[in-house]
């Protein structure tokens, strides 16, 4: 087996910003063709990481040692161009020609990329674009460098589906190393083949992909609630002991005294995961909900919808996917009366109360506290049921410490921003919620509190996203703008509506070869039935999904309740993800079975 080659060790790595110390003794290496996926919370340095490592920032202690000639690739979360730079001239800026890279060549790979990032005017001065262009851009000119070390820092941000299918499939084939930030857990998941996790300024590394990493890091979190319950449980003795213990000390005694303070940093240390089940009332919400009536919409040749006719259900749960640019912000506004309808009708029902969060986000007072920009909104929510959780219990469910929400809005990083915007939404406890690209800026830990949050969410929801998983999770089907004014309804998740595409087209290129067979499929299909063996297979996964809903609720109402054994929050913490795995596959067979049902 070949050795790889390490391109970058990093040793002791410490930075801090004013008085905030980012991390402290930071520790990893890079080798010859890794694929490594960065995890950590917002305003933990990840941002600050990459940059130091790419050389464009300095650090404060510790050292970084690079293979000789290392050429690295970065591209920026935000990145920035001269405004009089033509697109070509952006793409092209500060990248030096070699023999193997010639300048028709770069300006060859450098049309053909963009325009797989339709991007087509390439004399488009960078001044007029948008930022989503931008990040298009400064991608294109990372990946024509072909770098031995590829930085990329949220690189799905302001990309559509196609283009994050495309980008996928082509890092997940390269042979250049690559660290990554990003939220995209498919995305993640395809490409890298190890998980460095930041946590409480200590690095944890595992050599999997993003499932492995989830399954792993249950089993250190476990093992880490064992550790504390053992430590309170010695602790309780020893602070007995310490109390009675003569001022007259002999070695002994000093020794189990430095043992004790070792013990009691043990004992309260706290874990930064909930188990509370965050279920927000949501407010009464009548049966109208809101109709689409023959609503039309175009910007000059553009055209948005075209007699669109939509009734939304009470409770519905719909995702909305398409390209850049076919108009899902757009009808976002409309419905919220944000813009105008060329012809048409949004009725919306009278007891509706909307809860909106836009990808422009708000403007903060930045010398307002985090504490203050809640409690301006509301000092509680409504749980329901006569119960209430107060703004700062809220803010410390979405990851703000109480320390945290003391501190300055202008001290937060720009993902902390976004989770403060995204607490500002929720706390207004709307029972309709419209996200629109709730899923860029935000951290992995951060998704999974909102997605757990909108699974069990009493109300509507609408959401406008370009990442698979989190729709996957969330919604019970999507509309699926496809441009010209043309939407599909889909009944399911974005895998699915994928999968169903596949097979169309595998069956298009069928059956241009064989027409024959086409219609006889066709045939076939249109008259299937459940057999006998599957109805009595439809009736017993209808009773065994109940039996576990039952039982994850359960689990999850006794985690809750902070009265079980730490033996038995071990059992439940495995149990957990076992349980939603086998209620996903019994819910997908359910699913396939009541379509043959409805359609026989």
């Amino acid at each position: 087996m070949a050795t790889l080659i390490p391109y970058m060790d990093v040793q002791g790595l410490g930075k801090r910003i004013g008085d905030r110390v980012l991390f402290h003794d930071i520790s990893f290496t890079i080798n010859e063709r890794d694929h490594i996926g960065l995890i950590a919370k917002n305003g933990t340095g990840k941002s600050t990481l990459l940059s130091i490592l790419s050389g464009e920032e300095g650090y404060d202690e510790g050292q970084i040692i690079f293979r000789n000639e290392l050429k690295i690739g970065y591209l920026e979360q935000t990145p920035h161009f001269n405004s009089n730079d033509t697109v070509l001239e952006a793409v092209k800026q500060n990248i030096t020609t070699t023999p193997t890279l010639s300048h028709d060549s770069l300006e060859q790979s450098a049309r053909q990329i963009l325009t797989r990032f339709n991007i087509t005017d390439l004399t488009q001065r960078t001044s007029e674009l948008s930022g989503g262009q931008i990040k298009r851009i400064a991608l294109a000119r990372v990946l024509i460098q072909e770098p031995d070390l590829l930085i990329l820092d949220e690189p799905t941000n302001h990309l559509d589906l196609e283009m994050i299918e495309w980008l996928e499939n082509y890092l997940s084939r390269s042979t250049m190393a690559i660290l990554m930030v990003t939220h995209d857990r498919y995305f993640l998941d395809r490409i890298c083949s190890v998980i460095i996790e930041m946590d409480n300024s200590q690095i944890y590394n595992y050599k999997g992909n993003y499932e492995y990493y989830l399954q792993k890091r249950q089993e250190r979190i476990n093992n880490t609630v064992a550790e504390i319950a053992r430590a309170n449980n010695l602790y309780r003795t020893e602070l007995d002991w310490m109390r009675r213990m003569p001022q007259a000390r002999g070695h002994k005694a000093r020794y189990r005294e430095e043992a004790f303070y070792e013990l009691e940093k043990i004992a309260k240390r706290r874990l930064d995961e909930r188990n509370i089940r965050l279920e927000m009332s949501g407010g009464y919400i009548g049966n109208k909900i809101f109709e689409a009536r023959s609503v039309s919409k175009a910007f000059n040749d553009n055209i948005i919808l075209k007699d669109f006719n939509y009734t939304f259900s009470r409770y519905e749960k719909l995702g909305i996917v398409g390209n850049n640019g076919v108009g899902k912000s757009t009808f976002i506004k409309m419905l919220l009366g944000l813009e105008p309808i060329d012809n048409g009708k949004f009725d919306i029902g009278t007891t509706v109360r909307f809860g909106y969060y836009s990808q422009e986000g708000i403007q903060f007072d930045n010398n307002a506290k985090v504490i203050d920009a809640i409690r301006n909104i509301a000092e509680y929510v409504d749980l329901g049921n006569g119960e209430h959780l107060s703004a700062s219990q809220f803010l410390q469910h979405f990851l703000f410490s109480p320390q945290e929400q003391h501190t300055y809005i202008y001290k937060l990083s720009g993902g902390e921003k976004r989770r403060l915007y995204l607490c500002t939404v929720l706390m207004s406890n709307p029972n309709f919620l419209i996200l629109d690209e709730p899923t860029n800026d935000l951290d992995i830990m951060t998704l999974q509190i909102l997605e757990e949050y909108l699974i069990n969410f009493r109300g509507c929801l609408i959401i406008v996203s370009h990442d698979r998983y989190f729709m996957d999770k969330v919604v019970d089907h999507i509309l699926v703008f496809q441009g010209e004014g043309v939407v599909q309804d889909f009944p399911g998740g974005y895998t699915l509506y994928r999968e169903s595409q596949s097979t169309t087209a595998s069956t298009t290129t069928t059956n241009k070869s064989n027409p024959k067979n086409y219609k006889e499929s066709n045939n076939h299909s249109a008259k299937k039935k459940l057999s006998f063996k599957e109805k009595r297979e439809f009736e017993q996964l209808t009773l065994d999904i109940e039996m576990l809903e039952s039982e994850k609720r359960l689990i999850e109402q006794e985690l809750s309740s902070g009265s079980i054994s730490t033996e038995t929050i071990i059992a439940h913490s495995k149990r957990l993800p076992l349980l939603n795995d086998e209620l996903d596959e019994k819910s997908m067979r359910w699913l396939e079975l009541s379509e043959i049902e409805s359609g026989s």
